[in-house]
Formats: structure tokens, sequence, C-alpha cells
């Protein structure tokens, strides 16, 4: 039994406690003449997810409607019955709208339920992507409520996302994640709820969008998998309803990362498909660039190395193409040496040591924010261990375990597991004293 955090989110925003939704409860069935007698123990257990008996549902819709001054559904409290579709009010984003805040609210107050979420697979992790590339659209997102929304809002929320990014980029996602979400829960869902146009509508859903990709990212980052996944399609929900191609695909590309990781190479190709088809004019060189590094890394994993090699030569033609000046404030991670980092990967998994060592150079020698220089880093002492250069590649790993410094990351943290037991293994007596520093830092906890 799954606790109901759409119930309890509604009553937070309610300002309603327990008992006194028990009393409500009871005076709505009183004037129904229904001899009710419930107490807060009882909306406890409806909280942790039983279901209440008879009419009660539909008395729950009725009073928080009156006091939240908005129609309000049995799926909206997490009490629909699967199967039937319940009438809709407002826009059709109005149910995603409440259950994007409940999601938000049980992650700022830490709920095992959904920390600990696994990844969906298969049919549920696909149907998100299909509904953004397919219709329908969405022909209106205007919304009727108490606060009324304007421009200077989204420009709000766009300010957040790239605050909330370069704390990810310098602190990591552990950091990051529980400011972000807090950020979600106090500004952005108030907004949601308000009062807007179609015009405006379509740009907070768009810098929502944006803000909510970030939170994905430290989730992940976080190696909380299946929250970051709910993020990344609560994002590409977002990015459909804003009407933008471009965003929804950058989205897309978080997921094919992410899928990666999660060794589905079959699932991060079709997506990366679905992203290029899907954007359009919208893609920009800098996406093409990582979505066709990503998908040279699956099909290097795959086997495949023809495509694999079709799709770094594609890679490489579209980074040649980035003006960065172009280029949405999303899509500022593809930097120059990015493309380089994937395409070593994809080098290194097909087996050509000496073209991963280039490009992995090339990689480390170019401009990159903190973070993105500890992977690159990373990468390039494994392939120098490879290759037996055990004094570079020992340089190398302490460069990566300094710039690695004062991040909280699970990511980070895996990479600098990784190049110490390469360390360890090599043989080589310098490689010792690079081991035991980056011990030091992974005694930190997290």
């Amino acid at each position: 039994m799954l606790p109901n955090t759409l119930l309890d989110a509604l009553l937070d925003e309610a300002g309603m406690s327990h008992a006194g939704l028990a009393v409500r409860v009871n005076q709505a069935g009183k004037a129904r003449g229904l001899p009710l007698r419930y107490e807060h123990t009882a909306v406890a257990r409806w909280l942790k997810g039983q279901r209440p008996r008879g009419q009660v549902p539909d008395l729950l819709c009725e009073i928080l409607a009156v006091r939240l001054r908005r129609p309000v559904t049995l799926d909206d409290i997490g009490l629909g019955v699967p199967g039937i579709p319940a009438p809709q009010h407002g826009t059709p984003l109005s149910g995603f709208v409440e259950r994007a805040a409940a999601l938000w609210r049980s992650d700022e107050q830490q709920r095992p339920h959904i920390l600990g979420a696994p990844a969906v697979t298969g049919t549920p992790a696909v149907l998100p992507v299909w509904e953004w590339e397919n219709p329908p659209e969405d022909v209106d997102v205007s919304r009727s409520g108490q606060t009324r929304v304007s421009l200077a809002d989204t420009e709000t929320l766009r300010a957040a996302r790239a605050h909330y990014e370069q704390m990810y980029r310098k602190a990591g996602g552990i950091a990051t994640r529980a400011r972000i979400v807090g950020f979600l829960n106090n500004e952005t869902a108030p907004l949601l709820r308000g009062s807007y146009t179609d015009a405006t509508g379509r740009q907070l859903h768009r810098a929502t969008g944006g803000l909510v990709a970030i939170a994905g990212i430290c989730a992940y980052d976080s190696n909380a998998q299946g929250l970051a996944q709910r993020y990344f399609h609560q994002a590409l929900r977002l990015a459909k309803a804003s009407g933008d191609r471009g965003l929804g695909a950058y989205v897309v590309a978080l997921l094919v990362n992410q899928t990666l990781f999660m060794k589905e190479y079959r699932q991060a190709v079709a997506f990366a498909e679905a992203a290029l088809r899907a954007a359009g004019k919208e893609l920009t060189p800098a996406l093409a660039t990582d979505l066709h590094a990503m998908q040279a890394k699956a099909y290097a994993y795959l086997g495949d190395s023809s495509n694999a090699l079709a799709c770094i030569r594609r890679a490489e033609a579209a980074a040649e193409r980035i003006s960065t000046s172009a280029e949405p404030d999303e899509t500022g991670y593809v930097q120059p040496g990015l493309v380089n980092v994937q395409v070593a990967e994809a080098l290194l998994r097909l087996g050509d040591l000496p073209a991963a060592r280039e490009q992995a150079a090339a990689a480390a020698g170019a401009p990159a924010h903190d973070r993105g220089r500890v992977h690159r880093l990373a990468m390039l002492a494994q392939i120098e261990l490879r290759q037996g250069e055990a004094d570079r590649a020992v340089a190398t790993a302490v460069e990566m375990a300094e710039a690695a410094r004062g991040m909280e990351s699970q990511r980070l943290r895996d990479r600098l597991r990784v190049v110490r037991n390469h360390l360890a293994a090599s043989g080589f007596a310098q490689a010792d004293e690079a081991a035991a520093l980056i011990d030091r830092a992974l005694r930190v906890p997290l």
C-alpha cells in the first residue's frame, strides 16, 4: 500500500490539519444524512494509502474544492478508479500539475517510497517519449487561478534554472537537489496553479520544464534513478505544453544519457533517434552533437562498429557548426571537448586505444566547467593506464582528485572509484600515492 501523496499535497496546500479535515468530513456527511464519526487517525490512514469508504472520497473532493476555490476530482486526490477517466476541468494539464507538485513535495520530505523507487523499463519508459513526439498537442494551456502570473515570473524561473545549474556544476547534485526541490515547491508550484493566458502559460511551462530537468539531473547525480526518470518525464510533458520542440529534444537527451548509464543501449539509440527526428528545425548543432555522440557510445557497447563510427562522424560534423550565441541556455553543457570525451569512450569500447587516447587528450586540454573536467581527466587516466603510461596516468589521476574536491556527487564518486581500482590493479609503484589520495576523498560520506 503506497502513501497517497496527492491527497497529502492538497491538504498541505489547503492548510488543513488531519483533525480539521475529519471534522469537515463529518459535517459534510451530516448534511447528506450520513452518521460519520471520523477522527484524525482515519485521515492518517487515508494518507498512508487506505481508501475511504462509501461517499467519503466525493466528500473530500467537495471540501477541498471549496477551500482551494477550484474543481477537485477523485484523480486529483489519488482516489480515482483505474481505467475510468476523470472528467476534465480547466486545461488537460490540471491533473499533471497536481501530480508534479505532489512529487516535489514528497521529494522535499525525503519520502522513502519516492527516493528509493527504481527506474521503470519497457513500455512505461518509452511511453512518455512517444507521447511527446506524437499528437495530440496542447491547444490551450491557459488557466484560471488565484495568482496572476506575469512574464517577470517566468524570467525568475529561468534565472533560477541557471543558478542551480551552476551550483550543480560546482557542488554536485546531492548538495543542489534539496535547494532546487525547495524552490519548485515554494515558488514554482503556486505559479503553475495560478492564472495565465495561453501565451504566458507557454513561457511558464517552458521555464518550469528547464528547471525540472535540472532537478532530474541532480537526482540522477545522487543515484536516485527512479526519481530522476520521473523528473525527466515531467520535464518532457512541460516541454510539450510549451510547444518548444528543442526543449523536448534536450530532455530526451537527458533520458538517453540515463539509459546509457542503465546499460539499455538499444533504448538509448531509439530515444536519440526520436529526439533527432522530432525536434526538426529546433534541433541545434550543440544538441545534435551530443545526441550523435551518445548514439556512437551506445552502438559501440552493442558491438556495432560501423554505426558507431558513422555517428562519430555526424557528431564531429555537427560540432563544427556550433555557435554559442545561437544556442539556448539548456545546451550550454555542450562545451569544447565534450564530443571528444564521448568519442574517446566509444573508441575505447571498440578497441582503438591510440585514437581513444588522442580524443581523451583533446578533451582534457579543452576548457570545461569543474564537473566536466573531472570526467575528462578520469577518462584520460584510464586510457593512459591501459597504454602503460604510468607517470602520466598518476599525474592525471591526482589532478582529477583535486578537481573533484568539494563536490557531492555519486556519479563523480563512481568515476573516482573506477580510476582508483585501475590504479591499484596496474602494478605501478607510482600509482599507490594517487590511489591513496582518492581513498582519502572517498572516506568522506556524502
